[in-house]
Order: C-alpha cells, then sequence, then structure tokens
C-alpha cells in the first residue's frame, strides 16, 4: 500500500486537523503527519500546494488526495475495515455516523466563540448567544450515547466519533464551561487515551501563536 500522509495546521489549534488525526493514531492506522503552521493571517500560502481547497488537514495516500475531516476518516475506514474506526454494529455505527455529521453541521457558535487552544489555561470568556445550546445538546449526545453504549467512549470503544468531538473536550475544558459529572467522566476518558496525550505533547512543544485563536 502507497504510504498515508496527513498534512494538518498547528496542533495546539488545529481542531480540523485533530479529528482525523486522533481517529488514525487511535485506532492504530499507520500514517506520517506533516505540520504546516497557520502563520499567516487566513492560513498559510503553502496550503494551495497540498490541497486542492487550500485547507488543512488533507490525506496524500500516493497520487491520491482526499480533503474534509470526516472524509478522510471514512475513506480510512475503506482502507482499514478490521481497525474500529466505526462501531461493528449497524445501529451504533448509524448512530455514530449520524452525530458526526452533526458535529461538521452543527455548533458554530460553540466553534466560533471558543477556539480549540490546548495551550491556554482554564478560565472563563464572556460567551455570546447560542454557546450554552450548543454546550447542553453536546452534553445530551454525550450522556445518551454513553447510557446506550455503557461507555467510556461515546459508542463503547473508542472510534471515528469520539474523534469527531474532541476538539469540543478541550473546549469545554479551557473555557470551563460544564460542571456534570457524567461530562466530566467522558472528557478524562478522552484525555486519558494515548492517541490524545501523543498529540497534547506535540501541541505543548509548539511555539507559534495565532492571535485569532488567543479567545
Amino acid at each position: 500500500m502507497d504510504k498515508l500522509t496527513l498534512y494538518i495546521g498547528n496542533k495546539n489549534y488545529s481542531s480540523w486537523s485533530f479529528r482525523p488525526w486522533l481517529a488514525m493514531e487511535g485506532c492504530g492506522v499507520p500514517f506520517d503527519d506533516v505540520v504546516i503552521p497557520f502563520d499567516f493571517p487566513a492560513g498559510n500560502p503553502r496550503f494551495r500546494d497540498i490541497s486542492p481547497t487550500g485547507r488543512v488537514p488533507v490525506l496524500h495516500h500516493g497520487d491520491f488526495r482526499v480533503w474534509e475531516s470526516l472524509a478522510i476518516i471514512e475513506y480510512i475506514a475503506e482502507l482499514f475495515p478490521d481497525a474500529g474506526i466505526w462501531p461493528e454494529d449497524p445501529r451504533a455505527r448509524a448512530q455514530a455516523r449520524a452525530i458526526s455529521c452533526e458535529m461538521v453541521s452543527g455548533f458554530r457558535a460553540l466553534r466560533n466563540a471558543c477556539p480549540m487552544n490546548i495551550r491556554r489555561a482554564k478560565g472563563k470568556i464572556d460567551l455570546p448567544d447560542g454557546v450554552m445550546a450548543d454546550v447542553v445538546r453536546i452534553e445530551t449526545i454525550w450522556r445518551e450515547t454513553r447510557e446506550r453504549s455503557g461507555g467510556p467512549f461515546l459508542l463503547g470503544a473508542f472510534s471515528a466519533a469520539d474523534a469527531m468531538y474532541a476538539p469540543v473536550v478541550n473546549r469545554f475544558e479551557i473555557y470551563d464551561l460544564v460542571s456534570s459529572a457524567d461530562t466530566l467522566s467522558y472528557m478524562a476518558a478522552m484525555k486519558a487515551h494515548p492517541a490524545w496525550q501523543k498529540w497534547q505533547t506535540a501541541a505543548l512543544a509548539e511555539t507559534w501563536i495565532v492571535p485569532e485563536d488567543e479567545a
């Protein structure tokens, strides 16, 4: 098989890069990653050289390219059907995809007001309208899926659905948005995962500062 190379932005800030990276690393898929930092306003011109959209993440598989986080995850699931990217049970798999699509299409208030920032010290900020409604909906998703599956992750074992919500774990923590025991339990399980810790270690070692992502 041709080598898989995932091009990503800064590990401290790039939430959409975090998602496929965590799915692949967390499920044991072999790949290389290449960080191209957000060190220019509105991105980096080098993104155009590796991605048809001029954005990251983008996966290179030989001369084939896949962009958009969820599309990358789906492609990896096709290449590695035994890796556990999605749950085996058809209903659990459908639910995992449904909540992953909801992550892609929704929660804009939370994403816009509270950028992912691994280095940020915990502390509240003034929140615009809509953020707490997003928080409530996400907590409901986490609670209901874990009640059905038995946890510790959303669908039982770690899967792409957890990777899709991983940046939210960081947002909930650093902006001090949640306090329920069930939510904190899920967040603890995610932060204890070896793939999360590997990403976090690399993010904390970065020195780039992107002012617009420093809420």
